[in-house]
C-alpha cells in the first residue's frame, strides 16, 4: 500500500472511530442533507462542536458541504462511505482470518497437552 492511500485509510479510520462522528453520519443519512445548527439539535453537543466533527468528515472525504446562501449544508458522500465501508471489512476479515490461526494454534496445542500432559505447551 502507498504511503498516501496509509495516509488516506489513517484519516478515514481517524474520523469514523469517534462515536460523535458517527452519530452526525447517521443524522445527515436520515436528514440527506443539513446545516451543523439542525445536526447539533440532534445531538448533545454544541453547534462548534459539530462543526469541528464536520471539517473532520470533510478532510476524510465522508461528507461534502455545499453553500446556500449564508448557511452551509453538508451531506454524504455516498461512494466514499461505501468506500469506507469496504475498507472496513476488509480488515475486519483479515483479523477474523488471524484469530482464527491463533484458535487453531490453540486448540492444537491443547490437543497435544492432553494427549501427553508431561509435555510442554508452547
Amino acid at each position: 500500500m502507498s504511503a498516501t492511500a496509509t495516509a488516506e485509510l489513517d484519516e478515514l479510520w481517524s474520523a469514523v472511530a469517534e462515536p460523535t462522528r458517527r452519530r452526525v453520519l447517521d443524522v445527515l443519512l436520515d436528514r440527506g442533507e443539513a446545516t451543523a445548527t439542525a445536526v447539533a439539535r440532534e445531538l448533545p453537543v454544541t453547534r462548534q462542536a459539530v462543526t469541528k466533527h464536520l471539517v473532520v468528515l470533510d478532510r476524510a472525504g465522508l461528507v461534502e458541504g455545499r453553500r446556500e446562501g449564508r448557511e452551509m449544508r453538508y451531506s454524504v458522500r455516498p461512494q466514499r462511505l461505501r468506500a469506507a465501508t469496504r475498507s472496513l471489512a476488509q480488515v475486519a476479515a483479515e483479523w477474523d482470518e488471524r484469530l482464527a490461526a491463533i484458535k487453531r494454534i490453540a486448540e492444537a496445542a491443547a490437543a497435544a497437552q492432553r494427549e501427553d500432559p508431561r509435555r510442554e505447551t508452547p
